[in-house]
C-alpha cells in the first residue's frame, strides 16, 4: 500500500513540475514601449502586457467572445444595464483578492482625462459603473451599444495601490493575468514568471517566458532554425519564406486583422483637402505592394479586414483603388498644385513590410509629382510623434478588431482617443454614433457600408493591405494557437515537450 501510494505521490509531484515547468524563448522585433495597458498602443507592449492583465472578457481564437475575470452576465430588456459577476478568489500579483472595486477604479482611470487613454473612445456609452456587490458589477449605458461586451476586452482590471505608489504602470505590472513581470533589461529582454495563484486550472504550464528583443529579422530567423528561440510571434513574408521547410521548424498563418496604412495629417495642408487625399489614393498601386513587400501574401485593403467577412466591403467599390497616375494629377492640379508638393513620410525600421512599405510608397507618389522625404525614426520617438500628431504622413501598422467600432470610432470620431489625424467630418460622426448604437445587424451592416466608402478614398488613412501573419514555432512547442488579433492570448496553455 505504501509503495502504491509513494508512486502515486511520485506521479502527482511530476504532472505539477511538468504543468509548469520550461521557458519558453520568445524572439521579438522591438522591446515594449512601456507596460501601461491603459495607455500603451503599441504591439510590442501589448505582447507582453496581455500576459499580465486580463479583462472582464476576452477574445478566442475564432473570434469569440469568452468569460475571463467575469464568469457571467445579464443584460436588461431595454439594453441599457449590463450586470456582471467576476470570479471570486482571483488574486492580483501582490496577492491582493481582486473585487469589483478594482474593476470600477479600473474604467475610472480610463475615463479620466489626465489618464490620457487611448481606450477612452471604447466607453463613451456608459453612464455609471458601480460594483453592486463585492463580486458583481453593473454598467449603465445611455443608449443601446452594440459593441459594448466586445470592447470590454480593453477593459484591463488593475490595482490602485499600484497604481497610486507608482504614478502610472509604464515600468511596474501588478495583474491577475497567467504570467507576473519578473526583470526588465532595457533593450535585452523581458522576463515573465508563471503565477502561482492563477485561477485557471492547470495553467500556466511553463514556468517562465522571456521576450528577446531581437532586432535583426534574420538573426531571429537563426535563432529560430538553432533552437535558440523557441516562438517568432510575427515574422515577415520573407522571411517566412526562407523558413518554411526549415528542420524543427513549423509556419503558421493566418489573415491578420492589422492593416498598413499611410496616414496623414489633415491638420496640416495639402492633406486639409480631400481632393489631396484623394489623389494620394490614386496614386497608390496596392496590387504592386502586395507583390514587393508582402510577396503576395496579403491582399488590398481597406478600412475593415477581409477577415470581418460580415463587414467589410469588397475593395472593388471603391473607385480610388484603381491606380491612375492620370487622376492623381488631375485631381492635385484642381485643388492647386499642378507639380505637385514636398512632404515627409516618418516610420520605424523594426517592422520590415513597414519600412518596406515606405520605400514603395515614396516611388509611387514620386510618379505623380509628391515628392515625400522618408525618415526612419526609432521606434519610441515615432509612437511620440504618432501621439503628437506630429507628422505630415507616417506608414505604420494598426491593430484591428472584432468588431466594425473597433476600427472606426476611436479612429475617425473628432476628438477620437486614437484620430492623431485630426480629422473630423460630421457626415462620418453621425455614421459611427448610429453604428454604435444601433442593435440591428443589417441596419448595421448598412451603416458601416456608408462609412467604408465614405473613408476609403477621401478619409485621413490611405488604407495599404491586410497580410498575412506569420508565426514560427519550434516542433518541441505545444498548445501554441494563432491569433488574427496578433494576441499571444494561449501562451497560458503552451508547454515544451
Amino acid at each position: 500500500m505504501r509503495t502504491r501510494l509513494f508512486i502515486a505521490a511520485l506521479v502527482l509531484a511530476s504532472g505539477l513540475a511538468f504543468a509548469q515547468s520550461g521557458t519558453l524563448q520568445i524572439a521579438v522585433d522591438q522591446a515594449p514601449v512601456g507596460l501601461d495597458p491603459d495607455i500603451v498602443t503599441a504591439f510590442s507592449s501589448f505582447a507582453v502586457v496581455n500576459e499580465i492583465y486580463e479583462g472582464l472578457l476576452e477574445v478566442n481564437a475564432d473570434l469569440k467572445l469568452e468569460p475571463a475575470l467575469a464568469t457571467d452576465w445579464t443584460v436588461s430588456p431595454d439594453g441599457l444595464t449590463y450586470v456582471f459577476n467576476l470570479r471570486q478568489g482571483v488574486k492580483f500579483h501582490n496577492g491582493r483578492e481582486m473585487t469589483s472595486a478594482d474593476v470600477v477604479y479600473s474604467y475610472d482611470r480610463i475615463m479620466d482625462p489626465k489618464t490620457g487613454s487611448p481606450q477612452a473612445s471604447r466607453f463613451n456609452e456608459v453612464t455609471s459603473v458601480q460594483a453592486t456587490g463585492p463580486y458583481q458589477v453593473t454598467f449603465k449605458l445611455k443608449e443601446p451599444f452594440a459593441p459594448f461586451l466586445s470592447n470590454l476586452t480593453n477593459l484591463f482590471v488593475v490595482p490602485k495601490e499600484v497604481v497610486e505608489a507608482n504614478g502610472n504602470l509604464q515600468k511596474v505590472a501588478v495583474g491577475t493575468g497567467p504570467y507576473e513581470l519578473e526583470k526588465v533589461v532595457p533593450d535585452t529582454y523581458v522576463l515573465l514568471k508563471a503565477n502561482p495563484d492563477y485561477y485557471r486550472k492547470g495553467e500556466p504550464k511553463l514556468a517562465e517566458l522571456k521576450f528577446d528583443i531581437v532586432p535583426e529579422a534574420s538573426t531571429r530567423a537563426a535563432g529560430l532554425r538553432t533552437g535558440t528561440y523557441q516562438l517568432l510571434p510575427t515574422v515577415d513574408p520573407v522571411t517566412a519564406q526562407t523558413l518554411k521547410g526549415a528542420s524543427g521548424v513549423t509556419m503558421l498563418g493566418t489573415q491578420d486583422l492589422a492593416y498598413s496604412l499611410l496616414g496623414l495629417n489633415v491638420s496640416r495642408k495639402p492633406f486639409d483637402d480631400p481632393k489631396v487625399r484623394e489623389a494620394i489614393n490614386y496614386a497608390v498601386n496596392r496590387p504592386d505592394i502586395v507583390q514587393a513587400v508582402y510577396l503576395g501574401n496579403a491582399v488590398p485593403g481597406g478600412p475593415l479586414s477581409p477577415g470581418l467577412k460580415q463587414w467589410a466591403v469588397p475593395v472593388s467599390q471603391y473607385p480610388c483603388y484603381t491606380p491612375s497616375v492620370a487622376k492623381a494629377k488631375q485631381l492635385l492640379a484642381e485643388a492647386g498644385y499642378p507639380n505637385g508638393f514636398s512632404t515627409t513620410i516618418i516610420t520605424f525600421g523594426t517592422i520590415k513590410e513597414v519600412a518596406d512599405t515606405a520605400q514603395v510608397l515614396q516611388a509611387q507618389l514620386a510618379q505623380v509629382g509628391i515628392k515625400a522625404k522618408v525618415d526612419v525614426e526609432e521606434f519610441g520617438k515615432f509612437v511620440q510623434d504618432w501621439k503628437n500628431s506630429n507628422f505630415d504622413m507616417f506608414v505604420s501598422l494598426n491593430g484591428g478588431a472584432v468588431d466594425p467600432d473597433g476600427y472606426l470610432y476611436r479612429t475617425f470620431h473628432t476628438g477620437g482617443s486614437t484620430n492623431v489625424y485630426k480629422y473630423s467630418n460630421p457626415t462620418v460622426d453621425k455614421l459611427l454614433e448610429q453604428g454604435r448604437t444601433t442593435t440591428d445587424t443589417s441596419q448595421r451592416q448598412a451603416i458601416y457600408d456608408q462609412l467604408q466608402k465614405q473613408l476609403a478614398c477621401t478619409g485621413p488613412i490611405v488604407h495599404i493591405a491586410y497580410g498575412t501573419l506569420f508565426t514560427g514555432v519550434r516542433d518541441n512547442v505545444q498548445g501554441f494557437q494563432q491569433m488574427p488579433t496578433r494576441g499571444l492570448t494561449y501562451l497560458r496553455e503552451t508547454s515544451l515537450k
